[in-house]
C-alpha cells in the first residue's frame, strides 16, 4: 500500500511538472499563493530569491499530513498494543487507563487526559530493542484499520499535500517532518509513504541506551516535539531557520512564528484548515485535538495562506482519484 502511495504521488507529479501543477489543488488563492512563493524564491533573478541550501520547509504531520481524528493515530496503535500485550499483564484489568482500552470505553481513555495517554505510551512503546519496535510499527501499519473510515492509516494521508511535498522538493527545498508523534513511530513508514529520509524526520523522543549491541528503548521521556518545543527541535536537528512552514493547529504556531521571523528571506506560512465533515472531519477552535484557535486568527491577520479543505481540495486522499 506504501509504495502505491508514493507510486501515485511521484505520477502525479511528473504529470505536474509537464502540465498542471498540483493537480489536486482547485483554483484558488491557497494554490496560487503557494505556486507564487515557490517562483519567487527560487528565480535567480527575483529579489526574493533563496539559495538552494537555505530552502528548508517544515511539515508537521497529525492533522497537516495525514488525519487525527477521532484521535491521533499513535494512540489507536497504543491501544492495539495494549490489547496484544494484555495476557502479559493480569494487573492491566484493574488498573487505569489500561482497564478502559481492555473494555474498549474509550471515554474513560480519553479522560485521563496527557497523564493516562503517557502511561500507554510508556507501556507499549519500551522495554525493546529500536529494531523490535520497528516491525512492530510497520506490521501495524500494514494490518490496522481506521475505526470510523475502515482503511488502512497510511491510506488517509492527503494528496493535495503528497503533491506539495513532491512540488517543493523538484524546486530545490528540503523537506522536514516536525510532528508532536513519535519520531520512532513516524520512521519505520514515513519515509516511504511521504518521501522524507528519515534522517529529515523530528518528532517526540522516548530515552534510549545502547546495551549488548543493541539500542533500548527505555520508559523515560526525553522530549515533547509539540508547541514551544517545536522550534527547540528544529534547532537541534536542522540548525537553522526554515523559509516555509506547513502546519494545521495551535501546536504547529511556535514553528510557523520561528520561520516567520526569519529575518533573511521572503517565509512562507500554511495552515491546513479542517472543513470538510463529508469527506474527513470539520473543526478547529473547540477541538479536543488539533484545535486552530490562536493560530487561526493571527494568520489571517498576517496573511498567512489558510487552506480550506472543503475548497481548495479536488480529492483528500489518494484512493478517491480511482472513484
Amino acid at each position: 500500500m506504501k509504495k502505491l502511495l508514493i507510486v501515485l504521488s511521484l505520477g502525479l507529479s511528473l504529470f505536474a511538472t509537464a502540465g498542471e501543477l498540483l493537480p489536486s489543488w482547485n483554483e484558488g488563492k491557497s494554490k496560487t499563493n503557494i505556486i507564487n512563493y515557490v517562483k519567487a524564491v527560487t528565480d535567480k533573478k527575483s529579489a526574493d530569491f533563496i539559495v538552494k541550501q537555505d530552502r528548508i520547509a517544515v511539515f508537521d504531520n497529525d492533522g497537516t499530513l495525514w488525519s487525527e481524528q477521532p484521535a491521533y493515530f499513535q494512540f489507536f496503535f497504543a491501544v492495539d498494543r495494549v490489547k496484544a500485550l494484555a495476557s502479559r499483564h493480569p494487573e492491566w484489568k484493574t488498573e487505569q487507563p489500561f482497564k478502559a482500552v481492555l473494555e474498549d470505553d474509550m471515554k474513560t481513555v480519553i479522560a485521563s487526559g496527557k497523564e493516562g495517554l503517557l502511561k500507554l505510551i510508556m507501556a507499549t512503546h519500551t522495554g525493546m530493542s529500536d529494531e523490535e519496535f520497528d516491525a512492530i510499527v510497520i506490521e501495524w501499519i500494514k494490518t490496522a484499520k481506521h475505526p470510523t473510515k475502515n482503511v488502512h492509516y497510511s491510506e488517509l494521508v492527503f494528496q493535495p499535500m503528497l503533491e506539495l511535498l513532491d512540488y517543493m522538493r523538484a524546486n530545490g527545498f528540503k523537506t522536514f517532518i516536525v510532528s508532536g508523534g513519535g519520531i520512532d513511530f513516524m520512521r519505520p513508514w514515513a519515509s516511504e509513504v511521504y518521501g522524507v529520509p528519515s534522517n529529515q524526520i523530528i518528532g517526540s523522543e522516548i530515552e534510549v541506551k545502547y546495551e549488548d549491541k543493541k539500542i533500548v528503548r527505555v520508559p523515560k521521556v526525553r522530549f515533547i516535539d509539540d508547541k514551544e518545543g517545536k522550534p527547540v527541535g528544529i534547532h537541534y536537528h536542522i540548525g537553522q531557520r526554515p523559509v516555509a512552514a506547513f502546519g494545521n493547529s495551535d501546536g504547529d504556531f511556535a514553528m510557523m512564528e520561528y520561520t516567520e521571523a526569519n529575518k533573511k528571506y521572503k517565509t512562507f506560512q500554511l495552515y491546513v484548515h479542517h472543513t470538510d465533515d463529508k469527506r474527513e472531519w470539520a473543526y478547529d477552535r473547540k477541538s479536543h485535538i488539533g484545535q486552530l484557535d490562536k493560530g487561526l486568527d493571527y494568520g489571517t491577520e498576517h496573511n498567512w495562506t489558510i487552506v480550506d479543505m472543503k475548497k481548495d481540495w479536488k480529492v483528500i486522499y489518494p484512493f478517491e482519484m480511482k472513484k
